[in-house]
Protein backbone atom coordinates (compact mmCIF):
# COMPACT_ATOMS: atom_id res chain seq x y z
CA UNK A 1 0.00 0.00 0.00
CA UNK A 2 1.82 3.15 -0.95
CA UNK A 3 2.21 5.39 1.83
CA UNK A 4 1.29 9.76 1.71
CA UNK A 5 4.47 10.16 0.80
CA UNK A 6 4.55 7.97 -2.33
CA UNK A 7 1.09 9.81 -3.03
CA UNK A 8 2.62 13.40 -2.32
CA UNK A 9 4.94 11.94 -5.04
CA UNK A 10 2.72 10.80 -7.56
CA UNK A 11 1.09 14.05 -7.08
CA UNK A 12 4.30 15.99 -8.00
CA UNK A 13 5.16 13.91 -10.77
CA UNK A 14 1.53 14.25 -12.55
CA UNK A 15 1.89 18.13 -11.51
CA UNK A 16 3.12 20.11 -14.95
CA UNK A 17 4.27 23.34 -13.37
CA UNK A 18 3.96 25.42 -16.62
CA UNK A 19 0.09 26.02 -15.43
CA UNK A 20 2.05 28.18 -12.43
CA UNK A 21 5.29 28.82 -13.99
CA UNK A 22 7.85 28.68 -16.55
CA UNK A 23 10.69 26.34 -15.08
CA UNK A 24 10.81 23.09 -16.23
CA UNK A 25 10.15 21.01 -13.21
CA UNK A 26 7.26 19.62 -11.53
CA UNK A 27 5.20 21.04 -8.63
CA UNK A 28 2.67 21.09 -6.05
CA UNK A 29 1.23 24.07 -3.99
CA UNK A 30 2.04 23.77 -0.41
CA UNK A 31 -2.28 23.36 -0.04
CA UNK A 32 -2.12 19.88 -1.59
CA UNK A 33 1.15 19.03 -0.32
CA UNK A 34 -1.08 19.54 3.29
CA UNK A 35 -4.48 18.01 1.71
CA UNK A 36 -2.16 14.74 0.54
CA UNK A 37 -0.32 14.81 3.97
CA UNK A 38 -3.28 14.70 6.76
CA UNK A 39 -6.22 13.39 4.21
CA UNK A 40 -5.23 10.85 1.17
CA UNK A 41 -5.94 7.34 2.06
CA UNK A 42 -2.68 6.94 3.57
CA UNK A 43 -2.51 10.56 5.40
CA UNK A 44 -2.42 11.26 8.76
CA UNK A 45 -5.99 11.67 9.81
CA UNK A 46 -6.85 8.28 7.91
CA UNK A 47 -4.00 6.31 9.76
CA UNK A 48 -2.26 7.35 12.76
CA UNK A 49 -3.94 10.27 13.65
CA UNK A 50 -6.01 10.54 17.01
CA UNK A 51 -7.08 13.12 19.80
CA UNK A 52 -6.79 12.22 23.01
CA UNK A 53 -4.16 11.43 26.32
CA UNK A 54 -2.81 8.44 23.71
CA UNK A 55 -3.03 10.22 20.65
CA UNK A 56 -1.16 13.33 19.29
CA UNK A 57 -2.84 15.84 20.88
CA UNK A 58 -5.72 16.52 23.42
CA UNK A 59 -8.58 18.83 22.41
CA UNK A 60 -11.53 20.41 24.60
CA UNK A 61 -13.95 17.12 24.53
CA UNK A 62 -11.31 14.60 24.99
CA UNK A 63 -10.88 16.27 28.62
CA UNK A 64 -13.67 15.01 29.97
CA UNK A 65 -18.15 15.16 30.07
CA UNK A 66 -18.04 18.73 31.18
CA UNK A 67 -17.25 20.42 27.92
CA UNK A 68 -19.89 18.63 26.14
CA UNK A 69 -22.41 19.58 29.16
CA UNK A 70 -21.83 22.96 28.71
CA UNK A 71 -22.39 22.88 25.14
CA UNK A 72 -25.52 20.85 25.90
CA UNK A 73 -26.49 24.03 27.59
CA UNK A 74 -26.18 26.60 25.10
CA UNK A 75 -28.07 24.16 23.19
CA UNK A 76 -30.81 24.63 25.04
CA UNK A 77 -30.56 27.97 25.16
CA UNK A 78 -30.43 28.82 21.66
CA UNK A 79 -33.25 26.42 21.18
CA UNK A 80 -35.53 27.99 23.60
CA UNK A 81 -34.54 31.91 21.71
CA UNK A 82 -35.62 30.23 18.65
CA UNK A 83 -39.41 29.51 19.50
CA UNK A 84 -38.88 25.58 21.20
CA UNK A 85 -38.83 24.24 17.22
CA UNK A 86 -39.96 21.06 17.17
CA UNK A 87 -36.90 19.81 14.91
CA UNK A 88 -33.73 21.40 16.01
CA UNK A 89 -30.69 19.50 14.01
CA UNK A 90 -26.77 19.57 15.61
CA UNK A 91 -24.33 19.30 13.20
CA UNK A 92 -20.92 18.65 14.65
CA UNK A 93 -17.94 18.85 11.81
CA UNK A 94 -14.64 17.39 12.13
CA UNK A 95 -16.27 15.33 14.98
CA UNK A 96 -13.75 12.78 15.23
CA UNK A 97 -14.33 9.61 16.76
CA UNK A 98 -17.52 11.03 18.27
CA UNK A 99 -16.62 11.79 21.75
CA UNK A 100 -17.83 15.74 21.94
CA UNK A 101 -21.55 13.60 20.57
CA UNK A 102 -21.00 11.63 23.35
CA UNK A 103 -20.75 14.02 26.14
CA UNK A 104 -23.36 16.51 24.33
CA UNK A 105 -26.20 13.56 24.45
CA UNK A 106 -25.27 12.21 27.71
CA UNK A 107 -26.01 15.80 29.40
CA UNK A 108 -29.37 16.62 30.25
CA UNK A 109 -30.41 18.30 27.12
CA UNK A 110 -34.05 20.05 27.76
CA UNK A 111 -34.65 19.87 24.06
CA UNK A 112 -33.78 16.37 23.09
CA UNK A 113 -37.26 14.98 22.07
CA UNK A 114 -36.03 17.76 19.57
CA UNK A 115 -32.66 16.98 18.54
CA UNK A 116 -31.28 15.46 15.05
CA UNK A 117 -27.22 15.22 15.78
CA UNK A 118 -25.17 14.76 12.67
CA UNK A 119 -21.69 13.91 13.19
CA UNK A 120 -19.67 14.79 9.98
CA UNK A 121 -16.23 13.12 9.71
CA UNK A 122 -14.35 12.59 6.46
CA UNK A 123 -12.24 9.70 8.00
CA UNK A 124 -14.24 6.14 7.75
CA UNK A 125 -12.17 4.69 10.75
CA UNK A 126 -13.28 7.27 12.96
CA UNK A 127 -17.24 7.19 11.31
CA UNK A 128 -16.72 3.66 12.80
CA UNK A 129 -16.99 4.91 16.38
CA UNK A 130 -19.33 7.24 16.41
CA UNK A 131 -22.48 6.19 18.64
CA UNK A 132 -25.82 4.42 17.13
CA UNK A 133 -27.58 7.83 18.28
CA UNK A 134 -25.85 10.29 15.86
CA UNK A 135 -26.59 10.52 12.01
CA UNK A 136 -22.93 9.39 11.00
CA UNK A 137 -21.57 11.02 7.62
CA UNK A 138 -18.60 12.05 5.29
CA UNK A 139 -19.96 15.65 4.31
CA UNK A 140 -21.94 18.08 5.46
CA UNK A 141 -25.61 18.46 4.96
CA UNK A 142 -27.22 19.88 1.93
CA UNK A 143 -30.59 20.74 2.68
CA UNK A 144 -31.12 24.37 4.74
CA UNK A 145 -32.10 23.46 8.16
CA UNK A 146 -32.47 25.13 12.11
CA UNK A 147 -30.45 24.02 14.27
CA UNK A 148 -26.31 24.66 15.08
CA UNK A 149 -23.14 23.70 13.27
CA UNK A 150 -20.72 22.87 15.91
CA UNK A 151 -16.68 23.26 14.51
CA UNK A 152 -13.88 22.33 17.21
CA UNK A 153 -10.58 22.76 15.90
CA UNK A 154 -11.58 21.88 12.59
CA UNK A 155 -10.43 25.16 10.40
CA UNK A 156 -7.06 25.21 11.46
CA UNK A 157 -6.68 22.10 10.28
CA UNK A 158 -8.48 22.91 6.66
CA UNK A 159 -5.52 23.20 3.96
CA UNK A 160 -4.39 26.46 3.32
CA UNK A 161 -2.15 28.54 0.57
CA UNK A 162 0.64 29.91 2.39
CA UNK A 163 2.57 33.24 0.50
CA UNK A 164 6.35 34.00 0.81
CA UNK A 165 7.46 38.11 0.29
CA UNK A 166 10.71 37.55 -1.26
CA UNK A 167 10.89 41.11 -2.91
CA UNK A 168 7.26 40.51 -3.88
CA UNK A 169 4.69 38.38 -2.66
CA UNK A 170 4.83 34.52 -4.37
CA UNK A 171 3.17 31.42 -3.62
CA UNK A 172 4.47 28.21 -2.00
CA UNK A 173 5.01 24.92 -3.66
CA UNK A 174 6.72 21.52 -3.02
CA UNK A 175 9.09 19.71 -5.19
CA UNK A 176 10.85 16.29 -4.96
CA UNK A 177 14.64 16.26 -5.40
CA UNK A 178 17.02 13.58 -3.98
CA UNK A 179 13.96 11.86 -2.32
CA UNK A 180 13.14 14.99 -0.16
CA UNK A 181 10.31 17.26 -0.06
CA UNK A 182 11.47 20.56 -1.17
CA UNK A 183 10.03 24.66 -0.80
CA UNK A 184 9.87 26.71 -3.66
CA UNK A 185 8.40 29.76 -4.56
CA UNK A 186 6.58 31.37 -7.91
CA UNK A 187 4.74 34.11 -8.69
CA UNK A 188 0.98 33.75 -9.49
CA UNK A 189 -2.06 35.32 -11.20
CA UNK A 190 -4.36 35.16 -8.19
CA UNK A 191 -2.64 36.77 -5.56
CA UNK A 192 -4.85 38.12 -2.62
CA UNK A 193 -5.14 41.42 -3.09
CA UNK A 194 -5.52 42.13 0.56
CA UNK A 195 -1.49 41.24 1.36
CA UNK A 196 0.31 43.72 3.34
CA UNK A 197 2.66 45.56 0.80
CA UNK A 198 6.24 45.81 1.49
CA UNK A 199 6.52 43.41 4.54
CA UNK A 200 9.89 42.62 5.81
CA UNK A 201 11.58 40.10 3.74
CA UNK A 202 10.65 36.45 4.55
CA UNK A 203 7.57 37.41 6.12
CA UNK A 204 4.87 34.43 5.60
CA UNK A 205 1.02 33.80 5.67
CA UNK A 206 -1.47 31.53 5.16
CA UNK A 207 -4.47 32.53 2.94
CA UNK A 208 -7.20 30.34 4.15
CA UNK A 209 -9.77 30.43 1.31
CA UNK A 210 -10.80 26.67 1.98
CA UNK A 211 -11.88 27.89 5.90
CA UNK A 212 -13.29 30.79 4.04
CA UNK A 213 -15.59 28.71 1.66
CA UNK A 214 -16.36 26.52 4.48
CA UNK A 215 -18.28 28.97 6.28
CA UNK A 216 -20.16 30.73 3.55
CA UNK A 217 -21.45 27.30 2.82
CA UNK A 218 -22.20 26.62 5.96
CA UNK A 219 -24.01 29.79 6.63
CA UNK A 220 -26.22 29.21 3.46
CA UNK A 221 -27.30 25.70 4.91
CA UNK A 222 -28.22 27.38 8.21
CA UNK A 223 -31.77 28.61 7.56
CA UNK A 224 -31.97 29.80 10.99
CA UNK A 225 -29.63 28.86 15.11
CA UNK A 226 -25.87 29.10 15.63
CA UNK A 227 -22.26 28.39 13.23
CA UNK A 228 -19.90 28.16 16.45
CA UNK A 229 -16.06 27.86 16.22
CA UNK A 230 -13.72 26.78 18.90
CA UNK A 231 -10.33 27.03 17.61
CA UNK A 232 -6.83 29.11 18.09
CA UNK A 233 -7.43 32.36 16.36
CA UNK A 234 -5.02 35.20 15.23
CA UNK A 235 -5.35 38.05 13.05
CA UNK A 236 -3.74 37.99 9.62
CA UNK A 237 -2.08 41.61 11.39
CA UNK A 238 -1.07 40.22 14.11
CA UNK A 239 0.68 36.73 12.55
CA UNK A 240 3.07 39.17 10.77
CA UNK A 241 4.59 40.50 13.88
CA UNK A 242 5.44 36.73 15.01
CA UNK A 243 7.91 34.35 13.81
CA UNK A 244 5.83 31.98 11.30
CA UNK A 245 6.48 28.80 14.02
CA UNK A 246 4.26 30.00 16.26
CA UNK A 247 1.33 29.69 13.69
CA UNK A 248 2.42 26.88 11.44
CA UNK A 249 3.30 24.08 13.47
CA UNK A 250 3.24 20.04 13.24
CA UNK A 251 2.47 17.90 16.11
CA UNK A 252 2.77 14.37 16.69
CA UNK A 253 1.97 12.19 20.12
CA UNK A 254 1.79 15.45 21.96
CA UNK A 255 5.40 16.86 20.69
CA UNK A 256 6.06 19.75 18.66
CA UNK A 257 6.93 17.83 15.15
CA UNK A 258 9.68 18.46 12.65
CA UNK A 259 9.61 20.96 9.64
CA UNK A 260 6.11 20.92 7.59
CA UNK A 261 7.54 19.30 4.63
CA UNK A 262 9.23 16.27 6.49
CA UNK A 263 7.15 13.17 7.24
CA UNK A 264 3.94 13.60 4.83
CA UNK A 265 1.31 11.37 7.02
CA UNK A 266 2.71 10.88 10.13
CA UNK A 267 2.42 14.18 11.44
CA UNK A 268 -0.12 16.79 12.19
CA UNK A 269 -0.19 19.80 10.13
CA UNK A 270 -2.13 22.69 11.32
CA UNK A 271 -2.15 26.77 11.45
CA UNK A 272 -3.77 29.23 13.83
CA UNK A 273 -7.18 30.52 11.99
CA UNK A 274 -7.03 34.03 11.04
CA UNK A 275 -10.33 35.83 11.80
CA UNK A 276 -10.19 38.66 9.81
CA UNK A 277 -10.10 36.51 6.95
CA UNK A 278 -13.84 34.88 7.59
CA UNK A 279 -14.60 38.41 8.53
CA UNK A 280 -14.07 38.76 4.98
CA UNK A 281 -16.97 36.08 4.44
CA UNK A 282 -18.94 37.53 7.17
CA UNK A 283 -18.97 39.24 10.28
CA UNK A 284 -19.48 37.31 13.49
CA UNK A 285 -22.03 37.88 16.26
CA UNK A 286 -19.87 37.64 19.11
CA UNK A 287 -15.64 36.53 19.40
CA UNK A 288 -14.63 35.78 23.00
CA UNK A 289 -12.45 33.61 24.84
CA UNK A 290 -13.67 29.63 25.54
CA UNK A 291 -13.10 30.39 28.80
CA UNK A 292 -15.56 33.00 28.99
CA UNK A 293 -17.72 31.44 26.72
CA UNK A 294 -17.83 28.67 28.71
CA UNK A 295 -18.64 30.52 32.18
CA UNK A 296 -21.09 32.39 30.18
CA UNK A 297 -22.94 28.88 29.10
CA UNK A 298 -23.22 27.61 32.44
CA UNK A 299 -19.49 25.86 33.57
CA UNK A 300 -19.44 27.03 37.28
CA UNK A 301 -22.99 25.65 38.19
CA UNK A 302 -22.04 22.19 36.67
CA UNK A 303 -18.59 22.34 38.75
CA UNK A 304 -20.74 23.13 41.60
CA UNK A 305 -22.82 20.53 41.06
CA UNK A 306 -20.25 18.19 40.38
CA UNK A 307 -18.52 19.50 43.55
CA UNK A 308 -21.73 19.07 45.99
CA UNK A 309 -22.08 15.45 44.52
CA UNK A 310 -18.43 14.43 45.28
CA UNK A 311 -18.46 16.40 48.81
CA UNK A 312 -21.91 14.15 49.82
CA UNK A 313 -20.88 10.83 48.52
CA UNK A 314 -16.96 11.61 49.44
CA UNK A 315 -17.29 8.80 52.12
CA UNK A 316 -18.59 6.03 49.80
CA UNK A 317 -18.25 7.10 46.48
CA UNK A 318 -19.98 5.77 42.92
CA UNK A 319 -18.53 6.09 39.32
CA UNK A 320 -21.15 8.79 39.16
CA UNK A 321 -19.40 10.75 42.49
CA UNK A 322 -15.81 9.92 40.22
CA UNK A 323 -17.22 11.74 37.17
CA UNK A 324 -18.64 14.48 39.32
CA UNK A 325 -15.65 15.22 40.89
CA UNK A 326 -13.52 15.14 37.97
CA UNK A 327 -15.20 18.29 36.51
CA UNK A 328 -13.39 20.84 39.06
CA UNK A 329 -10.55 19.54 36.96
CA UNK A 330 -11.80 19.28 33.99
CA UNK A 331 -12.76 22.96 34.59
CA UNK A 332 -9.18 24.32 35.03
CA UNK A 333 -8.12 22.45 31.90
CA UNK A 334 -11.00 23.98 30.03
CA UNK A 335 -10.30 27.48 31.44
CA UNK A 336 -6.25 27.63 31.20
CA UNK A 337 -4.92 30.86 30.04
CA UNK A 338 -1.87 29.64 28.16
CA UNK A 339 -3.67 26.73 27.06
CA UNK A 340 -7.58 25.42 25.84
CA UNK A 341 -8.88 28.70 27.91
CA UNK A 342 -7.35 30.83 25.51
CA UNK A 343 -8.87 29.63 22.48
CA UNK A 344 -11.42 31.77 20.34
CA UNK A 345 -15.02 31.22 20.73
CA UNK A 346 -16.49 32.77 17.27
CA UNK A 347 -20.10 32.41 16.69
CA UNK A 348 -22.62 33.58 14.05
CA UNK A 349 -26.29 33.74 14.49
CA UNK A 350 -28.96 33.87 12.20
Amino acid sequence: MPSAANQISAAIAAAMTSQVTSAATSAISFEKFMELSLYSENGFYNTIGKAGRRGDFITSPEVGPLFGAVIAQAIDSRWYELGSPEKFTIVEVGAGPGTLARSVLKANLKCRHAISYVAVETSLAQRNLHPIEVISQAQMPTEPFVGMIIANELLDNLPFRLFVFDSQWQEAFVIEQDGKFLEVLHTVDDLPEWLPQNPPLGTRLPVQQQAQKWLASSLQILEHGSLIIFDYCLTTEVALTKPWRDWLRTYRQHELGGHYLSRPGEQDITSHVMIDQLVMIAEPTSVSRQADWLIEHGLNSLVDEGRNYWQAHAAKPDLQAMLMRSRISESESLCAPDGLGNFSVLEWQK
